[in-house]
């Protein structure tokens, strides 16, 4: 049986593509980082050596939409893309557990 298809992405300018590309890399390594979640320091440490470089490129592709025009973001189509990239999952790293299990 094949999974269910996912919905196509929107529509997105190549700015917006990198933008939601490059968040995703800093929410990744911050879900990695989440002192809240298990995991051991030398993990949540390689994971915070390599935001630096993540969070230059979050950086750049804004600039990279601000010098272009690109001067809003759009909300609503922005959504659609994290949803269908597994954005919810991957943010809901970044919370705390409702209780701790520690």
């Amino acid at each position: 049986m094949l999974p269910p298809e996912l919905p196509p992405l929107p529509a997105l300018t190549r700015a917006e593509a990198e933008l939601i590309d490059r968040y995703l890399e800093v929410v990744d390594l911050l879900g990695r980082i989440n002192p809240a979640a298990d995991g051991d320091t030398y993990r949540g440490l390689r994971a915070a050596q390599a935001l630096v470089g993540k969070a230059v490129a979050l950086r750049d592709a804004l600039t990279v939409m601000h010098r272009r025009g690109e001067t809003e973001l759009h909300c609503a189509t922005l959504v659609r893309a994290l949803r269908v990239l597994d954005g919810e999952r991957r943010t809901a790293r970044l919370t705390l557990p409702p209780d701790p299990g520690c």
